[in-house]
């Protein structure tokens, strides 16, 4: 189960690049980010009603708030810098730099989280990486 929501994320994800590359025309990059994330605010909790788990937000430790935050402001950093990208660079170039993030994770996860690296994945990493070199230059 968990492959298909990745494989949906992927495709949200390419949906979004898309149609945000459309959006920011004539729009700053930090407004038009802005606005995104009123949206995905507006969308998160309404799944959290949707679902009936909003007493849940007592139950959250101190280091889950931690963390979740720090989370949402890596997110929102990525946000504004991956707009104003997009706002001056062709997104089929801003694209594959931005997904040089699953190597960037497979590494933090191998240093941080102590996840095990396979021959698979190495190759994988080298792979992506290269792969974004070949589209970049």
């Amino acid at each position: 189960m968990w492959f298909i929501f990745a494989l949906l994320s992927a495709v949200f994800a390419a949906l979004t690049s898309i149609l945000a590359k459309v959006g920011i025309d004539g729009v700053n990059s930090n407004l038009a980010t802005a606005v995104k994330t009123v949206v995905v605010l507006a969308m998160a909790w309404g799944m959290v009603f949707l679902t009936g788990t909003q007493n849940g937000i007592t139950d959250i430790s101190k280091k889950s708030w931690l963390f979740l935050i720090l989370s949402g402001l890596a997110t929102g950093a990525s946000w504004l810098c991956y707009y104003r990208a997009l706002q001056i660079g062709e997104a089929s170039k801003v694209v594959p730099v931005d997904k040089l993030s699953v190597v960037i994770t497979l590494v933090l996860a191998f240093t941080f989280l102590h996840e095990k690296f396979s021959p698979k994945s190495v190759i994988g990493c080298v792979l992506i990486a290269a792969g974004t070199l070949v589209m970049v230059l």
